[in-house]
Order: structure tokens, then sequence, then C-alpha cells
């Protein structure tokens, strides 16, 4: 009977969330060299387990596939210790230990998979209101009409039924409904818009649309900068300061429609090449609305001097690498800096520096978002919330999540890289819960799996590496947005990565490779 108590605590630890396989003996008695002993000892712990077993089914107290698992392991478990017996060996216990702990992680695997009522292959995530798109994507995805089927989603108004979704590049300061809060007092459920506080941001950035490690060329032009200005009534001060760095005797060419001086059917890029800075000056300032204005001065090699965006240094290259005009008070400061570095060349090279040594991992993983379309991201988003909706369901509440073993507990996760839709499973102890450990892990798992991130054959040959040349740069909870994600979250320390765990059992996190 205290075998049969023993295995009665182990179902209890299950119900509150793990399994405890812990063999219940704390010391070894001494162990006679005698073979029939051995034998007789081994045919004890066989009918002892078919004893035990036998009486958890006549009591019902697990169902058929528990029970299956349980046999599994308790073969494997008293197979090894005879094993250990047999051999003598003093190592036998922490061969025994990392057994125990692999245990679990099979058990996990196996008590935590729950099949989802929704296969998105052969029923793939529906959104009308836009034309048919036919791109990969790591999750079935078609957008597009299908007569009689309820979409999941629809671009445009609002409409009963299905999830509706906002999608625009513009600037809220000219459509106000591309404002996040009053979007969603309109009704829209899903925001696309240059925010990276979007549900689904869709900035201008791109390895893809901009060849931003393209080499530099001679700075040839006489005067120090080149602008493209055509909207002379923008909602910002970007006239004002350009006639600011005029008067403080910063030599500008103007080919765009305000403030003309040079010839403006030019191909742009190839002008901007010419030029030691240009003039990167949006129609407005607003968080994260970053255009092509700003993207193809870094493909020109030029250093950008920036009107609009409160938080440019966040899309900067590498720090020292661009100019910010953040109010008109600051025009005469930046045209003393431009000066300086247009008669100090080895000054103004170190500003491009990241042309030869690369841009920061910061920058990477900004632009690395892009690798992945927004209508794939879209997808993604759709159909991770149609599994969370479904993992609120009692099913899903009954995944134990964790395992024990002694004073081992082993936590069971599940990881994704972002841009994919699956998740992989990843394994912690309670000895080494930590968040350079989750790092490690997670490395390992994708490594082991010859995973290949999905930015690879995006970026430039001459940033991307080998395959297998990567590392972890974030790990994050999934549900978060992309700004939370790069700029605001990050667990507190190990203690707030255990308590997380807790209060989210089976957490589902999401990885940004570098």
């Amino acid at each position: 009977m205290g075998i049969l108590a023993n295995l009665r605590g182990s179902k209890t630890a299950n119900q509150e969330g793990g399994l405890n396989l812990s063999d219940g003996s704390s010391s070894s008695p001494s162990i006679s060299s005698s073979s029939p002993k051995k034998k007789w000892k081994n045919l004890l712990m066989a009918f002892i387990v078919l004893v035990v077993v036998g009486e958890i089914a006549f009591l019902g107290r697990l169902d058929m596939t528990k029970n299956a698992a349980l046999v599994d392991w308790a073969h494997s478990r008293f197979y090894r210790s005879a094993m250990s017996l047999d051999s003598g060996s003093d190592s036998g216990g922490e061969e025994l230990v990392a057994a125990s702990v692999k245990d679990c992680e099979e058990w996990l695997e196996k008590e935590d998979s729950v099949v989802y009522a929704r296969d998105f292959d052969k029923d793939p995530v529906l959104v009308v209101g836009a034309e048919k798109e036919t791109r990969t994507c790591s999750v079935g995805c078609h957008f597009g009409f299908e007569g009689g089927k309820q979409p999941d989603a629809s671009f445009g108004t609002p409409q009963h039924g299905s999830a509706s979704v906002l999608r625009s590049m513009e600037s809220a300061h000219y459509y106000a409904e591309n404002n996040i809060a009053q979007a969603r007092r309109k009704g829209y459920n899903i925001i696309m818009t240059t925010s990276l506080s979007s549900d689904v941001p869709v900035g201008y950035f791109s390895w893809a649309e901009y060849d931003i490690m393209a080499p530099l060329q001679p700075k040839t032009e006489k005067s120090l900068a080149a602008a493209f200005i055509s909207n002379c009534g923008a909602r910002n001060f970007r006239l004002q300061a350009l006639e600011a760095l005029e008067n403080a005797k910063v030599s500008i060419d103007s080919y765009g429609g305000c403030h003309r001086n040079r010839d403006g059917r030019v191909d742009k890029v190839e002008t901007l090449k010419r030029y030691k800075f240009s003039l990167a000056f949006e129609n407005s300032n607003e968080e994260d609305y970053v255009t092509e204005k700003f993207f193809q001065s870094l493909v020109a090699g030029t250093i950008p001097v920036v009107v609009g965006a409160p938080n440019i240094q966040e899309f900067a290259p590498q720090p020292g690498s661009v100019l910010h005009i953040k109010q008109i008070e600051d025009v005469k400061t930046v045209a003393e800096t431009m000066k300086y570095l247009a008669e100090n060349p080895s000054a103004y090279n170190q500003s491009l520096r990241w042309k030869y040594d690369g841009p920061s991992d910061s920058f990477k993983a900004l632009i690395d978002m892009a690798a992945v379309h927004s209508s794939c991201r879209l997808c993604i988003h759709l159909a991770t919330m149609i599994r969370e909706k479904e993992e609120h369901s009692p099913e899903f509440k009954k995944r134990p999540c964790k395992c024990m073993r002694g004073s081992q507990t082993v936590y069971h996760l599940y990881v994704r890289e972002r841009g994919r839709f699956e998740m992989e499973s990843v394994f912690l102890r309670s000895g080494n819960l930590t968040l350079k450990a989750l790092e490690s892990e997670v490395l390992n798992k994708f490594k082991s799996k010859k995973h290949v991130p999905i930015w690879k054959k995006e970026r430039p040959e001459s940033i991307r590496g080998r395959d297998d040349d990567y590392n972890v740069y974030l790990i994050y909870p999934v549900g978060l947005t992309q700004r939370q994600a790069l700029y605001t979250f990050r667990f507190k320390g190990d203690e707030d990565f255990q308590s997380h765990l807790e209060v989210h059992p089976c957490a589902k996190l999401e990885v940004i490779f570098v």
C-alpha cells in the first residue's frame, strides 16, 4: 500500500499541473552481488508495476492515454534501475537523474499536446476586401472571396461576423482614422499602419525594396545636402527648417517643388549618392512614420538630416549615423555639425562606418520584420487569435505544463520565430530557470533542427552569414506589439521570468534571431 500511496500522490501532482516522477527513495540499501537476488529484484519490480497500473485502471483514476504513458514510463524507469543495479557503477545515480528528466520531457510532449479544432492547412485563414494574393506563408492564408464561407477578417468598414481590418501607410496627422485609438473606437479590430504599436505594422522599411548596404560612392557635389520636397503645405516645420539651414550657411540643392534650384528630372537615389547629406524631411512628425525619404538616404550612403519621427534614432543603422532636427531651435546645432563633419573626413566616415561593418543588431531586428510580408503577418496574427480563443477551453486547461521529479521540476514552454506560426517545444529545469538558460535552450533547439532564420534570404549577402550563423536577440511573450517587443518589454530578471511561467503555464514565446 505504501507504493500505491506514492503513486496516488503523483496523480495529485498531475492534477495540480505537473507529474511527479519521484521514485520515492532517498537512499539506496546495500546491494548484494548475488545474481539470483538481482533477478528476483527485477521480477519483483516488474510485478509491482503491473499491480500498480492494474489498480489505477480499475479505479478509473486515469484515462487510457495516461495509463499507456505511465506504463511506458514505469517500464523504462525500472528497467534502467535494474541496469544500474547490475552495473554496480557509482555514476548510475547521475545517469538515472538525467534519464528521469528526459522522461519528463517525453511525458510533457504527450500530455500537453492537444489537437486544435481547426487545421489551417485544410481550412486557411480567409481575408476579404482586398485583391487576391498568393504569397508563401507559414500558415494557410487566402485573400479573396469564397462563396458562402464566412471570412475571418475583412478590410474596410467594420461589419458583423468577421474581424475588421484597417490598413494604411499614411500619417495619422493627415488621416485621423489611422490613429490607433480612434480606429478602435470606430470598431476596427486589427490595425495595420506604420506605427509599431499596430497589430500588424506596415512600415516602409524592407531589405528587398531598398539596397541599404549598397557601396558608397565619391561625394562630388559642392553643396553639402540635397533636398526633394514637393508638398509645400506640410503640417510641420520642414520648410522653415530648410530655410533656417540655408540661413546658417549650409548649401542645399533642392530638386523638389519647394525651394527648387535644380532640375528635378533626375534619379533620386543616384543623385543623393553624390552628396554628403540628404534632407529626409517628412510631412509630419509622427512616431514610427519613417518613409522612403529616410531609407533612400541610407541606400545612397549619405547622412540623413531628419525632420519627422520623434523616435528616428530607433531607425538609425548605428549611433551617430543620423542627424535629427527635433524642433526649429535645433537647426543651428545641426548646421554646425554638418559643416564640421564635411570638413573632417575621418569623423564623417565614422558616421557611415555601418556601411562597412554592418548595421547594429537593433536595426537588423527592425528591418528583418519585413522579411515576412504584412499580408502573411496578418494571417499569422488572425490564426494566433483563433487558437488563443480555443486555448481558453477546459481541454487546454488540463495540460500539466510541468513535470516534477523529486526536487527537480521540468517546465514546458512553446517558442516560435517571429514571422512563423507553429511552435517548438523547449524545456527548462527548475535548477536553472534563468533568462540565460532560456536563450541557450532556444538557440540549441532551433539549431539542432537545422533551422534557417526567415530573414536569411532577404538580407544583403554582406550581412547574411551562413545558414547556422545567428543568435538570439530578443525573446518575449506572444501577443506583444512590435513596439513593446523591440523597445519597451523586458523580463525584469530571472524572478520576473519565473513568475511569468507560473502565471502562464505552457508559456508561448516569440524569438527574434539576428
